[in-house]
């Protein structure tokens, strides 16, 4: 059994049509006038358990509306959708006892109260006596280092804080499958990358399967094996992560700030993005033709360096250039 199987998936909404005017205002009144918009088209997918699988594509893409089908939130109107071995608009109860989700930029926890209160409700919803959600919340709060603040109202932790509840919130039924929108949004790279390696290391030892969507490449490159590209509502690219970084993530991007005005030197592969009177330049790596160790002790030579940052280049950059390059195919 797959953990996810979808074929020729797909979601229409009816949107009323916005009328211009005041007197076109007043005839929809009357008679409103009505169009189909395809939201998703036609998807066939399927995701092996244990597989963690980047689910990425631009906004208003269809991210949001598959994950919510595959969810049960929404129907589809057209296709067949199957995840782990049921149907998630007619078993949806069910279906919520084996998957675990996080959104980003909505909470599952009360606000008001302590996290160890939401999970202890948590564990009422999903039917876990006692015992067994002491010793869950127990390890989940050794793993996630939530000791400090477990007792703490929700509204008083940092953001990296409360989404280590989240996830901890997400896992305390010990789901197979986990749904993961926009997991590190907002938050310090240390906290990114501490939530990344809990995340893997659930799949590695637990064999969670990883649904996960981001405009982070550092989340795709350092948890995923395989990235599906969509865009107005169909798959454009379906690649492993391998594929990706040799194609498309093959590019960093260095900011430098200097003590003193500095010329950045010439190398093949570099270019200078922007700079800044000499001391402050930011500049684009093509990795396959400089590694990036070699431009950093090149700058590095230049002398007076007071800080050195590497980034990835904008998801939104990332995605242009995969419609651009499979355009061309």
């Amino acid at each position: 059994m797959k953990a996810i199987e979808t074929k020729d998936l797909g979601k229409t909404y009816r949107a009323r049509v916005k009328a211009e005017g005041l007197a076109a205002s007043f005839r929809a009144l009357v008679r409103p006038q009505w169009i189909s918009v395809d939201a998703v088209r036609g998807i066939s997918l399927n995701v092996e358990q244990g597989e963690m699988l980047a689910f990425i594509g631009p906004n208003g893409a269809g991210k949001s509306t598959f994950i919510k089908m595959l969810c049960g939130i929404l129907y589809p109107t057209a296709g067949e959708l199957s995840v782990l071995g049921l149907s998630p608009a007619r078993e949806r109860r069910k279906l919520a006892m084996r998957i675990g989700t996080v959104f980003g930029q909505k909470s599952q926890l009360w606000l008001h109260l302590p996290a160890v209160d939401s999970f202890t409700l948590l564990a009422a919803i999903y039917e876990i006596d006692n015992a067994e959600c002491r010793r869950r919340v127990a390890e989940l709060t050794e793993l996630f280092g939530l000791g400090e603040f477990l007792h703490t109202p929700v509204r008083k932790l940092s953001l990296g804080q409360r989404i280590r509840c989240e996830v901890a919130a997400s896992l305390l039924h010990e789901p197979e499958l986990l749904f993961l929108d926009e997991p590190t949004i907002g938050l310090d790279v240390v906290v990114k990358q501490a939530i990344r390696e809990l995340i893997a290391r659930r799949n590695r030892e637990h064999g969670t399967t990883v649904f996960l969507t981001s405009h982070d490449p550092a989340d795709i490159e350092q948890l995923c094996r395989r990235a599906v590209v969509i865009d107005h509502g169909g798959i454009v690219l379906d690649a492993s992560v391998e594929r990706l970084k040799s194609d498309y993530l093959g590019k960093k991007l260095i900011d430098v700030r200097f003590g003193t005005p500095q010329r950045i030197p010439a190398l093949p592969g570099v270019t200078v993005s922007s700079e800044s009177g000499g001391q402050k330049a930011t500049l684009t790596v093509d990795t396959a033709v400089r590694p990036i160790g070699d431009v950093m002790e090149r700058l590095s030579m230049t002398g007076n360096v007071l800080d050195i940052t590497i980034n990835n280049p904008p998801m939104e950059d990332i995605i242009a250039a995969i419609f651009q390059k499979e355009a061309v195919r």
